[in-house]
C-alpha cells in the first residue's frame, strides 16, 4: 500500500469534493460508519446498550467525524457521551452539521472540563474511547497544560478500547515522530490511504492496529497519487519471489559465499548459511577463521564451511586472496556476521568492496568496517551493495536520524551513497538508491535478540542469489524474515522464541504466500 502525507490526503479531499462533486458531508458520514463498525467490532460479543463510549472531538473535520461516529454508535445502542475540546464557534460547516444531526438524537456536544471529576469518570469507565481532536490536521506540539493536553493524557488513562479517527492525536502524520503528548491508540481507522506516520516512528507503535477504509474517493484519483514510501504484504513478497524451474538442479538457485566469524561468535555465521539454504539457495559457502572451521564445521550440515587465515582468532588480511578465489565460482558475497574488529579486518572489507564487482550484502561489523571509509561506499555506485544496519551502525556511517524521521533518513543515505539500505527495527525499511522507502509489516519484540540480524542477512543474500533484484531480496526477506518471528512467537511466545526457532519457522513462511490467488 501506498503511504501518504498529510498533504497529499487533504489534496485528495479536495479533488473529490471540488472535480468529481462528490459532498463533504457524504466522505464525512461514511469515514463515521468504518469508525462505528470499529467500535461495534471491537465490543462484540457483548451487546451494545451494556456499553458506553467516550468521545473526544476537536473543531476540524476530523472532529465531524467523531460527532458522527458517536450518533451512529448511539443508534446502534451504544451509550455516548461527546466531548468537544476545541471551540464550538471554530467548528467546521460540515462538523457543525454532524453536531446537529446529533442533538437531533438528543445528545449534547459537551465542552470538555479537565476539571470535571463526571467527565473524568465516564472516559476512565468507557468501554470506548474514541480520539477525534485532529487527525492528519496537528503541525504543533501538544502541550500537557492545554485542553487539549488534558484530552490526550485522559484517553491514555482510560481502561477501554482506543480508537483514533484518522490518525492518533500527536502523531505527526508525515514522520511518525510524537508532537509532545500522544494517543496511545489500540486501533486506528484511516481513511483512503495509509499514512506515513502510521506505520515509522513512535508513531507505529501509537497508531495500534491500522485499518485503512474507502470513504468514496474514485479509485482513479487514488492511484494518481505519487508516494515515494509504500508497505509490504504478501502480494509483494509472492511476486518478488523468484520462480524455481521445474528441472532446475543446485547450480540453477544460486551460488553464496557467506564471510565472517570469530572466536567468541561462532553461531552468527551458522545462522547466516543455516537462513540462506532455508531461503531457497542451492549451493552455500561459508569461509570462516581457521581457529573456529572445526566448530562451524560440526555445526554445518548442508552448508560447506572452509577455512580463513586468521589473527588471534579473528579474520586476517591474508584471507583475501582465498575469499577472492571461491567468489569466483559464487555470485553474491555476504560478509559481516559475527566478523569482529581489527585493523585488518578493516582492511580486508574496504580491500573486497574496491575490487568486487559481484553484488555485496554487509551486515554488523562489515559495515562497522566501513565508518570512515564512506568514500569506498560510493565508488561502488553502479554495483549492488546492501548495508543491513540497526540505527547506531546507521549513525556510524553517517546516517542522519536527528530529525526523527527514518523514512527520510533512509532514503536520503541511499540515493547519496547508491546502496540499498535495509534499516533495521520497529517497521524496518527498505530504502533504495532512486529514492523510494519499503516499510515492512511483519515482525515483534521476540526479534530483538542476537542472531536475528544474521538470520536475516542470510534471507536476503539467498534471495538475490536466485535471481531477485536487491529491493525485492531485501523487502521480501525483511517481510518473510518477520513473518517467520511472528508463527515463532505464536508459537514459542516472543521471551522463549530464538533466532533459530525463527530461521526454522521459514518453510511455514514461505508457505503463507505460496498460495496467494
Amino acid at each position: 500500500m501506498k503511504l501518504a502525507t498529510a498533504q497529499q490526503t487533504r489534496e485528495l479531499d479536495a479533488r473529490a469534493i471540488e472535480e468529481r462533486k462528490i459532498p463533504s458531508i457524504d466522505l464525512m458520514e461514511r469515514a463515521a460508519e468504518h469508525i462505528r463498525d470499529v467500535a461495534l467490532e471491537e465490543i462484540s460479543p457483548r451487546k451494545p446498550g451494556t456499553c458506553r463510549a467516550a468521545v473526544f472531538c476537536g473543531s476540524g473535520n476530523n472532529g465531524g467525524d467523531g460527532i458522527a461516529a458517536a450518533r451512529l454508535l448511539f443508534l446502534a445502542g451504544v451509550r455516548v457521551r461527546v466531548f468537544l475540546a476545541g471551540k464550538y464557534e471554530k467548528l467546521t460547516k460540515d462538523a457543525m452539521e454532524m453536531t446537529g444531526r446529533l442533538s437531533d438524537c438528543g445528545i449534547d456536544l459537551e465542552p470538555f472540563d479537565p476539571d470535571s471529576a463526571d467527565q473524568r469518570s465516564w472516559a476512565k469507565r468507557s468501554d470506548l474511547v474514541i480520539d477525534a481532536l485532529f487527525g492528519v490536521g496537528l503541525s504543533r506540539e501538544i502541550s500537557p497544560d492545554s485542553t487539549f493536553g488534558a484530552a490526550v493524557a485522559l484517553m491514555n488513562e482510560a481502561q477501554g478500547t482506543v480508537i483514533a479517527a484518522d490518525l492518533p492525536s500527536g502523531v505527526d502524520a508525515n514522520t511518525g515522530k510524537l508532537l509532545g503528548l500522544a494517543v496511545k491508540a489500540d486501533r486506528t481507522v484511516t481513511f483512503t490511504l495509509p499514512k506515513i506516520g502510521q506505520f515509522a516512528g513512535d508513531g507505529a507503535v501509537a497508531s495500534g492496529k491500522v485499518s485503512v477504509c474507502e470513504i468514496g474517493i474514485p479509485k482513479d484519483l487514488v492511484r494518481e497519487v505519487c508516494c515515494p514510501a509504500q508497505t509490504v504484504g504478501a502480494e509483494f513478497v509472492r511476486s518478488a519471489l523468484p520462480a524455481r524451474k521445474a528441472d532446475g538442479h543446485k547450480g540453477d538457485f544460486g551460488k553464496l559465499l557467506i564471510v565472517g566469524g570469530s572466536v567468541g561468535y561462532t553461531g552468527a555465521p551458522y545462522l547466516c548459511a543455516y537462513a540462506a539454504e532455508r531461503s531457497g539457495c542451492g549451493l552455500v559457502y561459508l569461509g570462516v577463521p581457521e581457529s573456529i572451521w572445526a566448530v562451524e564445521a560440526q555445526k554445518c550440515v548442508g552448508a560447506m564451511p572452509f577455512p580463513l587465515a586468521d589473527k588471534k582468532g579473528l579474520l586476517s588480511y591474508k584471507a583475501l586472496h582465498k575469499i577472492e578465489e571461491k567468489l569466483e565460482k559464487c555470485d553474491v558475497l555476504a560478509l559481516g556476521p559475527g566478523l569482529g574488529k581489527s585493523e585488518e579486518i578493516t582492511r580486508l572489507v574496504c580491500e573486497l568492496l574496491r575490487r568486487t564487482q559481484k553484488p555485496m550484502v554487509l551486515d554488523a561489523d562489515g559495515i562497522n568496517a566501513l565508518s570512515g571509509h564512506i568514500d569506498i561506499l560510493d565508488a561502488r555506485r553502479g554495483r549492488v551493495t546492501i548495508l543491513t544496519p540497526h540505527d547506531g551502525e546507521f549513525v556510524r556511517l553517517g546516517g542522519d536520524l536527528s530529525e526523527g524521521d527514518r523514512i527520510k533518513a533512509a532514503r536520503a543515505f541511499a540515493v547519496q551513497h547508491g546502496c540499498t539500505l535495509v534499516l533495521k527495527g520497529h517497521r524496518t525499511i527498505t530504502a533504495t538508491p532512486e529514492g523510494n522507502a519499503l516499510v515492512n509489516t511483519t515482525g515483534n519484540l521476540g526479534l530483538a535478540k542476537g542472531g536475528s540480524g544474521d538470520v536475516l542477512t542470510g534471507m536476503i543474500a539467498s534471495l538475490l542469489c536466485q535471481g531477485a533484484t536487491s529491493v525485492q531480496a531485501c523487502a521480501a526477506g525483511v517481510w518473510l524474515h518477520g513473518k517467520a518471528g511472528d508463527l515463532a512467537a505464536e508459537h514459542l511466545t516472543e521471551y522463549a522464541m530464538t533466532p533459530q526457532d525463527t530461521a526454522a519457522m521459514l518453510p511455514l513462511a514461505f508457505a503463507s504466500i505460496r498460495d496467494l490467488k
